[in-house]
């Protein structure tokens, strides 16, 4: 695979996408999360019988991004709203944000783009 790869997760909705430098995939991870972010409406799910889920806890969203040397990372946006940023694929780790640091910066920050 040469390039980065940017798949991004919209409900049942999967899209792909390709970009030959890192800097172009990051512009479109951050212009994915934005729209999924503006878009995020859950409402808390169960109740009565079952463990309720609130918005914060729900997935909404999550725009992936692969690249060349094992860089495997993305942006996970929540039912409230809110953003988190992670790394790796199978085993997610999260990234913890500094302080005034976007999750598309903390993301940066820990796969050295």
């Amino acid at each position: 695979m040469s390039g980065f790869r940017v798949t991004v997760r919209d409900g049942p909705r999967v899209t792909r996408e390709r970009y030959d430098d890192a800097g172009q995939a990051l512009a479109a991870v951050d212009r994915h999360v934005a729209a999924l972010e503006h878009g995020a409406s859950a409402r808390p799910l169960g109740g009565t019988l079952v463990r309720r889920f609130e918005p914060v806890q729900q997935v909404v969203g999550r725009v992936e991004l692969r690249g060349p040397g094992r860089v495997r990372g993305g942006i996970d946006v929540r039912g409230d709203g809110s953003a988190e940023a992670y790394t790796g694929r199978l085993r997610r780790v999260l990234v913890e944000q500094q302080d005034n640091e976007t999750p598309l910066a903390a993301l940066r920050r820990t796969l050295g783009l």
